[in-house]
């Protein structure tokens, strides 16, 4: 059992350990997002008419091209976000799975929107081009269902970790935010007990003495 003020210090070192793994999280999904925005194909089409224009041949491939490097990057940063995670014992239990998906679906959204961001930079959409003029569009992800990948594979990669790890409370050394409705391990009450007075030790089984006996 916890007394309070141990109690206390495990949910502060608890949650700094799960908000420092979110931050670690954010950044590293906007780092993504820059070099999804720099290496993104983009579609190129020709201008047929003022306001108009026709996708050039093979250029219209490159819109399933852009998803498939964003779902890419966010499968990477997310078994990567999930292992680095994982090392810090202390955080490990529900309430990192939580933040994890938490700070795992804004980070989706937020390499998303810098991605587009930086593929608009690189190559701006025309005002008013001319007739005959090849223009290239910026990459866009274009579906939201983009941004599930990213934390459901972090959920999937911990709570696999969690379930092979031998140890009922992963080896972070602190019940957490389960606080004292964990089960408590074997090994935590073997040593507290004690053979009832006068014996000396365990006998194999029922009545039976192992001591030699007189023979008649």
């Amino acid at each position: 059992m916890l007394g309070r003020g141990e109690r206390h210090e495990v949910l502060r070192r608890e949650i700094v350990g799960v908000g420092v793994v979110m931050v670690a999280v954010l950044v590293t999904s906007a780092a993504a997002g820059v070099v999804w925005g720099l290496l993104a194909p983009t579609e190129r089409l020709r201008v047929t008419q003022p306001g108009r224009a026709a996708v050039l041949t093979g250029e219209s491939l490159h819109l399933f091209d852009a998803v498939g490097m964003f779902l890419c990057f966010g499968a990477v940063v997310a078994v990567v976000s999930a292992i680095g995670a994982w090392r810090i014992r202390i955080a490990r239990g529900p309430t990192l799975v939580l933040g994890m998906a938490l700070a795992s679906g804004l980070g989706a959204a937020l390499m998303m929107w810098i991605g587009e961001w930086v593929a608009g930079l690189r190559h701006p959409r025309p005002d008013d081009p001319a007739v005959g003029q090849i223009v290239a569009l910026p990459a866009e992800v274009g579906t939201g269902l983009a941004l599930l990948v990213q934390p459901f594979l972090v959920a999937l990669v911990l709570l696999f970790l969690a379930a092979l790890h031998p140890a009922v409370d992963l080896d972070s050394g602190a019940a957490g935010l389960l606080g004292d409705l964990r089960p408590v391990d074997f090994g935590d009450e073997v040593d507290d007990y004690r053979l009832p007075y006068g014996a000396e030790e365990y006998r194999p089984s029922g009545d039976f003495d192992p001591s030699s006996q007189p023979r008649g």
